[in-house]
């Protein structure tokens, strides 16, 4: 079984936020282009109410240095 729970994207751009990363640049969208010092932009591309599953938290975490308990 997995770590990583099913999570709201409102929740998980919250911890992104949380843990350091900043919005960069924002569209009219979903889509949102995060920063952080010492890593590649991340494009963060999740309406707020959509539910991202634990297979999706995974690639977020190795790209962006999330962690289950951050949640």
């Amino acid at each position: 079984m997995s770590q990583w729970p099913s999570t709201r994207a409102r929740q998980v751009l919250a911890a992104l936020l949380r843990i350091g990363w900043r919005i960069k640049r924002q569209s009219g969208g979903s889509h949102r282009v995060l920063a952080r010092e010492g890593w590649a932009d991340f494009v963060f591309a999740f309406h707020e109410r959509e539910e991202i599953g634990p297979k999706m938290l995974a690639r977020i975490g190795k790209k962006t240095g999330l962690r289950p308990e951050d949640l």
